[in-house]
């Protein structure tokens, strides 16, 4: 092997020089880092994943949930029911998610309390016909759309998508001071 690559190398060499394979070899490089460095479209982020779907294999929302590893959940509020996760903002009521904020923040959960705050005061809103809330809109974009028709709740409404999207964007860790400043800016909007 390493002969025949010797003699690679070598014919190559005669063929082109040395000097013109060295220079080739560096533009080359140069040119593959600046595609590298600035990433057009036309080069995927990641790779299509191959799902294979199996038989033997179950799925993870058909699988048993381990009670043996995860405490269980506190019981809700009376006349409560606790929003399922996802990005649509569940049909509920605004006291819904207040109470659950609440809860969350009794137990130090104050990443949680924060979203479900800024989803009480959102659904508040939308109840009010102050905005209308659309799917896939993000809270930037709700509170950008409310302030145009209530211009009094914009600063309530910007100190609290900021503290949302600095906790669960920026990957700051949530206080109680966080907790405290949204019930703040709840009351502020009215929630």
């Amino acid at each position: 092997m390493t002969r025949a690559w010797a003699g690679f190398l070598e014919s190559l060499s005669s063929a082109i020089g040395l000097p013109l394979l060295v220079f080739l070899l560096l533009v080359l490089s140069v040119v593959g880092g600046m595609l590298h460095y600035f990433h057009p479209r036309w080069i995927p982020r990641r790779l299509p994943r191959l799902r294979l779907r199996l038989p033997w294999r179950r799925r993870k929302d058909k699988a048993e949930p381990d009670t043996a590893q995860r405490p269980a959940d506190p019981p809700a509020a009376e006349g409560t029911t606790e929003p399922e996760t996802g990005d649509a903002l569940p049909d509920l009521p605004a006291r819904v998610f207040a109470t659950l904020a609440d809860r969350l923040a009794a137990e130090g959960r104050y990443a949680e309390a924060v979203r479900e705050r800024l989803r009480a005061i959102v659904r508040g809103l939308a109840d009010r016909r102050e905005v209308e809330v659309l799917p896939g809109m993000t809270v930037t974009e709700v509170a950008r759309a409310a302030s145009v028709v209530a211009p009094a709740v914009e600063p309530a409404l910007r100190g609290a998508t900021g503290i949302f999207s600095d906790i669960w964007y920026g990957q700051v860790p949530a206080t109680a001071e966080h907790d405290t400043l949204m019930r703040q800016y709840a009351a502020e909007v009215g929630a």
